[in-house]
């Protein structure tokens, strides 16, 4: 995947919900773009730190931490990092677009699994 590729032709590529799609690898690294709508689990990734950047919409990252709750939220343009080991649990309101960075081979559920954990999808060639 040496090509461009717009983000926007990617996420107009599929249609389903909490699927990431991979538009690019780098390093160990894995760059993703996601359509979110409603309410995900609750999880964490114990080894590895989580970049959210949302392209459209709004999303709200619910954390938990040292027994503490709160909620960030982000609008078009903004960027968050969850870190490694932190409970969170993504969720929207609206139709979101947004693009993940995270380490290859990073489950989307994290340690939670369940019904909305989805294999790493790939986008068809532009």
């Amino acid at each position: 995947m040496s090509d461009v590729r717009n983000l926007f032709a990617a996420l107009g590529a599929f249609a389903g919900h909490w699927q990431p799609h991979r538009v690019a690898s780098l390093n160990d690294e894995d760059v993703k773009v996601v359509k979110v709508l409603g309410e995900f689990v609750w999880h964490t990734h114990p080894e590895t730190d989580e970049l959210f950047l949302v392209l459209a919409g709004e999303l709200t990252i619910d954390l938990r931490e040292g027994g503490v709750e709160r909620a960030v939220v982000l609008a078009p343009h903004d960027l968050f990092v969850v870190p490694r080991g932190v409970e969170h649990r993504p969720r929207a309101a609206v139709e979101t677009s947004a693009v993940l960075v995270e380490r290859r081979g990073t489950v989307n559920t994290g340690d939670a699994g369940g019904d909305l954990t989805s294999p790493l999808r790939e986008l068809p060639d532009a």
